[in-house]
């Protein structure tokens, strides 16, 4: 805000390229030694890190004390490039701490309120700078708080339990282009992670491009002061705070990476909405004060696409972090999360660099988040189509949040691990999405071929591994690979889902079950899992009264169901009119 609304007295350089510049010195050090700081983050207790890395803050504060009191942008900028290392350094730290102190079920929690304090702190110290800057010699107060600040995080992070280093014998490599590339080959090693880091940076370079606009269309379009860009920075934080914690409650207690489509859309939808509320042209008598902002036409239409712009950024980053950090192998997450960073500053350092290159050519700031919009959706549709898995948790997630209000219970049952058969009742059309929401393991659901073959819902059961069978009858051979896939997928330690009866009931009652699973068992004694769905019969999805789909949304919408689990039982135990009366007792009366 200094430079842009008291450029003159600092530097020649025009202020809506100088913000980009700033941007891009911070982000640099991320791109330089983020290879440096995921090798120590391994070999060394975090705990300890984060105590070091506080100190390190305490000391560039000093710094910046120096450039305010000299009045050295030379100075300023070199203590921005050194607060960009700080948070290179405290990155991998800071993310690969969080799974080695909470469960898998607290990783988005955990996430949320990282991303949402990381933000409301932003906010925080944006409004007292910007009390501080009024007052006389504001910059030194400015800078006096900083150190303030800097000291109260050492202090905090004494708190900070311990964490040990996953590998402590690790050697480290000086040499930050080879170690990057290294770092950069383990993320690569998981795709779905390395897709996640993508999404994650692309996020960034979303973001980062819009905030550091903001002084300068605070000045330029709404024709606002210092006050302005506190607003817009706070109404974008607001959103960002909300979004994140909104996504552990929709998230339902584990990582629902189908909330990352929603939030994508949501990126694109309101970024182009910010685009077209702009104003046309500056408005008279500026500059204004915020009360004389707010008053213009449009403004508050800007100030609500910021804000969804914030929400739905919180919806797509969390699950992306959590994911990240849950599928990345323990002994090098660190450097897994130093390739996201390196990735991360890479991009931001490229959409600074295609800003500052666009605005220098003439492009107007609100035409620049239309481009942005738009280039977000086809990086949304780019990565979709690469790895299907985020598109397909957005149908089971829009279906389950939607059409169904969905309760479950006893999914404790189910195994964090190995090979299982789940066994449910069969009520309609989409039982195996429904399950599928309910559980944080993927299943591999067996389903009649025809049912598999369903249009739209095709593409969920193909992505998902359904496995396609038919009556001995129908297609003997297609019978017969389908259980030797289900011998594959057990043999993988994969679960297993099965619907006994072998059709969509008529009825809403169990109809007998078949010796499918009685052959699955004999060359895969695995445990059972019984389960019963509640609440599915009378759905548009179910056969009540005709066919399905015959009388959509005869119930409404978010339609009251559930899941309910039994106790595994050995292989040994399993008995077809057992089996079905356990089912039967879970299910109950209720259809």
């Amino acid at each position: 805000m200094l430079l842009t609304f008291q450029a003159a007295s600092w530097t020649t350089i025009a202020p809506a390229l100088l913000a980009n510049l700033a941007a891009g010195i911070f982000i640099l050090p991320f791109f330089l030694f983020s290879a440096t700081a995921g090798q120590l983050a391994d070999k060394y207790d975090k705990a300890r890190l984060t105590r070091l890395v506080k100190v390190l803050e305490v000391a560039i504060m000093l710094v910046a004390l120096a450039g305010f009191v000299l009045h050295s942008l030379a100075v300023l900028l070199g203590a921005l490039f050194l607060l960009g290392c700080h948070s290179t350094l405290f990155g991998p730290v800071k993310y690969a701490l969080l799974p080695q102190h909470l469960h898998e079920d607290e990783l988005v929690g955990g996430n949320a309120l990282v991303e949402a304090g990381t933000f409301v702190a932003i906010l925080l110290g944006t409004l007292a700078g910007g009390m501080l800057a009024a007052v006389e010699h504001g910059e030194r107060w400015i800078a006096a708080a900083g150190l303030v600040v800097a000291i109260a995080g050492y202090l905090t992070s004494r708190g900070v339990p311990s964490a040990p280093a996953p590998e402590p014998g690790l050697a480290v490599n000086p040499n930050p282009l080879t170690e990057t590339w290294r770092n950069i080959g383990f993320a690569r090693e998981n795709q779905p992670v390395f897709l996640a880091i993508l999404g994650i940076s692309w996020f960034w370079l979303y973001g980062a491009l819009f905030l550091a606009q903001f002084p300068a269309y605070a000045k330029s379009v709404l024709g606002g002061n210092e006050g302005t860009v506190t607003l817009l920075l706070a109404t974008f934080t607001v959103g960002i705070g909300i979004g994140s914690l909104l996504c552990e409650k929709l998230s339902g207690g584990h990582i629902e990476i189908g909330l990352v489509p929603f939030g994508s859309i949501g990126l694109t939808i309101f970024g182009l909405d910010l685009a077209l509320a702009s104003p046309a042209g500056l408005p008279v008598g500026a500059p204004l004060a915020v009360a004389e902002v707010l008053g213009q036409p449009g403004t508050l239409r800007v100030l609500f696409a910021l804000l969804m712009l914030g929400v739905f950024g919180g919806l797509f980053i969390v699950p992306l972090y959590a994911m990240m950090q849950s599928r990345s192998a323990a002994a090098h997450r660190a450097r897994v999360i130093a390739a996201n960073n390196i990735m991360n500053a890479l991009f931001m350092v490229a959409g600074a660099l295609a800003a500052g290159s666009l605005l220098g050519a003439g492009l107007s700031i609100p035409a620049l988040f239309g481009v942005a919009a738009v280039m977000n959706a086809a990086v949304a549709v780019y990565i979709y189509r690469l790895v299907p898995e985020f598109l397909l948790r957005f149908i089971v997630w829009m279906l389950i949040h939607t059409v169904y209000r969905l309760r479950a219970r006893g999914l404790e049952h189910i195994p964090e691990d190995g090979p299982a058969v789940l066994v449910c009742n069969h009520v309609s059309f989409v039982d195996a999405l429904v399950i599928s929401a309910a559980c944080r393991r993927p299943i591999r659901f067996v389903m009649d071929h025809r049912i598999f073959r369903w249009p739209v819902l095709s593409f969920v059961f193909r992505h998902s591994g359904a496995i396609p069978i038919a009556p001995a009858r129908e297609d003997a051979a297609m019978m017969e690979a389908a259980f030797a896939e289900v011998s594959r997928a057990l043999a993988a330690g994969e679960l297993v889902g099965l619907f006994p009866e072998g059709r969509i009931t008529f009825d809403g009652e169990i109809s007998p079950f078949r010796p499918g699973i009685t052959r699955i068992l004999e060359a895969n004694p695995v445990p059972v899992i019984p389960m019963a769905l509640r609440g599915m019969w009378g759905s548009m999805f179910s056969r009540k009264d005709g066919p399905a789909l015959s009388r959509p949304l005869r119930r409404g919408l978010f339609s009251r169901i559930e899941l309910v689990a039994g106790p595994a039982l050995p292989p040994e135990r399993v008995c077809l009119p057992g089996l079905q009366l356990q089912v039967a007792q879970l299910r109950g009366d209720w259809k």
